[in-house]
């Protein structure tokens, strides 16, 4: 597994090593050991499955507060998603910066997300499926969440606006300036 550095220094990405032959491919996408020696110490307690069946959808920008706060290992396992994360920080240089990173079941690279950080995704291709791990329990009075086209964010969702799709939910998430408990 090889550790690649994005925009923001606590965000990862993680490409494994993929071994192939005329059957196919194996990769390993998860090795606890390996990620110890790469300097990732994350107990993971909870695997999600999301499938998207329209490309435009956008889920998020989500993220738990404490004591849920959630570390997320984030991959795509059939089609394409544009991956965002947001910067929750406060006393961070990158505070309300944002990196994102196209994951998709070709590149089998995945997204590391630290706490403190809100993620959202916007799927490339219908018919996506999103594998992830979280640090913490779901917990629904832990929740939060960012208006996905919060203007001081100014996300490049990279897909026109007509052809986007979002829960309701969504839709109604405050800014980024109007957070409270972070």
């Amino acid at each position: 597994m090889e550790l690649l550095s994005t925009e923001i220094d606590a965000i990862r990405i993680l490409k494994p090593k993929k071994f192939e032959d005329n059957r196919g491919f194996f990769y390993e996408s998860y090795n606890e050991g390996t990620l110890k020696k790469l300097g990732i110490e994350t107990d993971f307690v909870q695997d999600n499955h999301s499938y998207s069946k329209n490309a435009g959808t956008i889920r998020g920008l989500h993220y738990q507060i404490e004591p849920q706060a959630q570390v997320k290992l984030v991959r795509v396992i059939r089609g394409s998603m544009l991956d965002v994360a947001v910067d929750l920080r406060h006393k961070s240089a990158t505070f309300g910066q944002y990196v994102s990173v196209v994951l998709s079941a070709e590149n089998m690279q995945q997204l590391l997300i630290p706490t403190g950080f809100a993620h959202g995704f916007c799927t490339l291709e219908s018919d996506t499926e999103v594998l992830y791990k979280t640090s913490a329990f779901y917990s629904p009075e832990h929740e939060r969440g960012i208006l996905w086209n919060d203007p001081d964010l100014n996300i490049d969702w990279s897909v026109p606006k007509r052809d986007i799709t979002l829960s309701e939910r969504d839709t109604k998430f405050p800014t980024l300036a109007d957070q409270t408990d972070f």
